[in-house]
């Protein structure tokens, strides 16, 4: 059995706990403008940030082959993987624009973050609503993503949650 690189190791586990907690101090709402919660944008852009090296890692051998289970059980693994990725690339850039429109200045570790449209009076659109709809649905698909481990480990047996094991 193969683990994955303490590096990948290390970002898999931050990016979670990151989008955990982005998730958890997000607002929506009008007031958003008035009141925007910094917290949750510094932990979301933080996410984008971790993506970078996190597919640089993998591309480099940061992760060891799939263990096979089947076609569709290897194509299910596929679109999953790949769909939170997508997520955790559009969420933060969807939230960022999302604050530009709401005019909300975005500082990322003492980095102003430029503005990517200018403000609007208002509600900030369907880029909003969809970094909302994205929010929860990340959380689904990290929610099935870990019961996919337990299943591995406990029904299948087959190594697959060790691998990702930081001890």
């Amino acid at each position: 059995m193969q683990k994955y690189s303490k590096f990948m190791i290390v970002l898999h586990w931050a990016t979670a706990l990151l989008i955990l907690a982005a998730y958890f101090t997000g607002e929506g709402g009008r007031s958003t403008h008035l009141d925007p919660p910094t917290l949750h944008f510094l932990l979301g852009l933080s996410v984008l940030v971790l993506i970078v090296p996190r597919l640089i890692a993998r591309l480099f051998g940061g992760a060891p082959p799939a263990i096979s289970h089947g076609r569709l059980m290897d194509l299910g693994a596929k679109i999953g993987h790949g769909l939170l990725y997508l997520l955790m690339i559009a969420l933060p850039l969807s939230g960022w624009y999302a604050a530009s429109k709401m005019g909300v200045t975005i500082d990322l570790y003492g980095l102003v973050l430029p503005s990517l449209t200018a403000p609007v009076e208002g509600r900030p659109g369907l880029i909003a609503d969809l970094h909302e709809t994205g929010g929860s649905l990340i959380l689904i698909l990290a929610g099935i993503h870990a019961t996919m481990a337990l299943w591995h480990h406990f029904v299948l047996r087959d190594g697959t949650l060790t691998r990702m094991s930081p001890a």
